[in-house]
C-alpha cells in the first residue's frame, strides 16, 4: 500500500505550537511536505506604484520564515520555499511528491480568500482537495454562541456575549516529530532585492526593534511577563506614552508566529482570568474584526463601507494625502507619529487612531488611501484589524462613538510638546514616503 503525504501550506500561521493544520498532518499522513510560498501579488506595486508589502514587514516576514524551516528541521521535518503564484506552486508540488491532500487555515479577506479558491481550482483538476482549517482566532468559528451572519456590530455587545457563553479551546500539542518525504529542491529563502525591495535602514531613534519568527515572538511574550509594568491609561499625564505600554506582540500574532490561545493561556497562567486584561482585550478585537470580515466581505474595502455614504473628502487630495504621509500637515503629533510609521513599520494604536482621525475628518482625504498606506507601512499588518479599524475611525462601520475604545479627540487637544514629540520631529527626519 502506498505511503499516504499530506502538504501543509504555511501562510499566515508560521509556527509550530499550537497548529492545527501541523499536527493533524503528522496524525493523518506518513509524510508531511510544508510548503511556504512567496506570492509576487505581495511584493508587485500597483498601477499607482503602492506596494501590498514595505520593506519593514517584508524583512519581519523573511526572519519568520526562515525561523519556521528552522523550527521544522528541529522536528525532523524540511521547509520547502518557491516564489510564484502558488496556485501554480502548490500543484506541481502536489504532483511531483504524489501528495494525497493539502491542508490549510483559511483566510478572511477577499484577496487572500481569492487565492485560497485559485489553489482549490488547480488542485480540483488533478482530483486533490484543499482541506480548510480555522486557526487565526482565540475562539474558534464553531464555539460562538450565534452564527456568523448574526454577529452583533458592536463590540461591546460582541464581547459580552462571547466571554459568557464560549470558552478558548485548549492549545493544539506541538508535533513530536516531521517526517518529510525526500526533498531534492528545498529552495532557498529569497533576499529582499529578490522581491524587489530595498533593506530597511534601521532609525537609530527608535526604541523597539521586531525581529521576526516563532521564537523571536515567544521571547516577546516572555518578556511582557517579567518586565512589563502596567500603567493605567486614566492616571498616565500622557497617552501617548501610556500607549506605549502595551505588549507590542501584534506583529507576531498578525503572521501567527505567535498563536492568540498561548497568548491567552499564559495571561491566565500569570494573572489568572482576567477579561479586562489589555492582551486578551486586544485578541477580542482581533476575533471580532475577523469575523466582521466573515460577516460583511468586502464591503469593508469600500469607501461607504456598511453604511448609507462615504464620508465627505476634498477635492485636493492628493497635496494633502501627501502632507499627511510625510508628516507634514504642521500639527506636531500628527507629524511625528508619521515621522515614526514611516522610520520603523509601527506606531501604537492610540497614535493609529490619530492620524486616522485626523485624515478623515481634518483633511477630509478618502480613508481608504490612509488604509492602503498603513497596508504598506505596518509591520503588523492584518487585512481585518487595518481595514476594519480605518472603517470604524472613517464612522462606515459601526459608529466610533458607541465605543469607548475608539479615539475622537479634536486637534486642539493633541499634545504639542512631549518627549515623543521632540524624538520624531527631530533633525533626523525620514526619508519622503510619497
Amino acid at each position: 500500500m502506498s505511503e499516504r503525504i499530506i502538504l501543509v501550506w504555511f501562510r499566515n500561521d508560521l509556527r509550530v505550537h499550537d497548529n492545527e493544520i501541523l499536527l493533524e498532518a503528522t496524525r493523518k499522513a506518513d509524510k508531511v511536505l510544508p510548503v511556504y510560498c512567496f506570492d509576487p501579488v505581495y511584493f508587485t506595486p500597483d498601477e499607482h506604484g503602492r506596494l501590498k508589502t514595505g520593506s519593514f514587514r517584508a524583512r519581519f516576514l523573511l526572519q519568520s520564515v526562515a525561523n519556521l524551516r528552522d523550527n521544522l528541521r528541529k522536528l525532523g521535518g524540511e521547509l520547502l520555499m518557491r516564489c510564484g503564484n502558488p496556485a501554480e506552486i502548490i500543484p506541481q508540488l502536489a504532483a511531483e511528491y504524489q501528495v494525497n491532500e493539502v491542508y490549510h487555515h483559511r483566510e478572511v479577506a477577499f484577496l487572500e480568500t481569492g487565492i485560497s479558491e485559485e489553489v482549490e481550482a488547480a488542485l480540483w483538476k488533478q482530483k486533490l482537495n484543499l482541506k480548510h482549517f480555522i486557526g487565526h482566532t482565540l475562539y474558534h468559528k464553531e464555539d460562538l454562541p450565534f452564527p456568523i451572519k448574526d454577529i452583533p456590530d458592536s463590540f461591546s455587545v460582541f464581547k459580552k456575549k462571547v466571554e459568557r457563553d464560549s470558552s478558548v479551546r485548549p492549545e493544539t500539542d506541538t508535533p513530536e516529530k516531521i517526517i518529510t518525504p525526500e526533498i531534492t529542491d528545498a529552495g532557498e529563502l529569497p533576499m529582499l532585492t529578490d522581491l524587489g525591495l530595498d533593506e530597511p535602514v534601521d532609525d537609530p531613534r527608535a526604541t523597539i526593534t521586531f525581529a521576526g519568527g516563532e521564537c523571536a515572538g515567544i521571547a516577546a511574550l516572555d518578556e511582557y511577563f517579567t518586565t512589563n509594568t502596567p500603567v493605567k491609561a486614566k492616571a498616565a499625564r500622557n497617552p501617548q506614552a501610556a500607549a506605549d505600554n502595551t505588549s507590542k506582540l501584534s506583529p507576531w500574532l498578525a503572521l501567527g508566529c505567535l498563536s492568540p490561545r498561548r497568548v491567552y493561556f499564559e495571561v491566565a497562567r500569570h494573572e489568572g482570568q482576567s477579561n479586562s486584561n489589555p492582551l486578551i482585550l486586544e485578541l477580542l478585537w482581533r476575533d471580532y474584526f475577523r469575523f466582521m470580515f466573515k460577516k460583511h466581505g468586502k464591503k469593508f474595502f469600500d469607501a461607504a463601507g456598511f453604511k448609507a455614504g462615504a464620508p465627505e473628502t476634498t477635492a485636493e487630495q492628493d497635496a494633502l494625502f501627501a502632507q499627511w504621509a510625510n508628516g507634514n500637515t504642521g500639527v506636531p503629533y500628527v507629524d511625528a507619529a508619521m515621522h515614526q510609521l514611516n522610520a520603523t513599520g509601527y506606531i501604537n494604536n492610540y497614535a493609529r487612531q490619530i492620524v486616522a482621525g485626523y485624515l478623515v475628518r481634518d483633511l477630509k482625504v478618502d480613508w481608504t488611501r490612509g488604509a492602503l498606506y498603513f497596508e504598506e507601512k505596518l509591520i503588523d499588518y492584518s487585512p481585518a484589524s487595518n481595514w476594519g479599524n480605518w472603517a470604524f475611525v472613517a464612522g462606515v462601520g459601526n459608529d466610533p462613538r458607541e465605543n469607548k475604545n475608539f479615539i475622537t479627540r479634536q486637534v486642539s487637544q493633541l499634545e504639542t510638546k512631549s518627549p515623543f514629540i521632540d524624538t520624531w520631529l527631530s533633525a533626523q527626519e525620514a526619508e519622503p514616503a510619497v
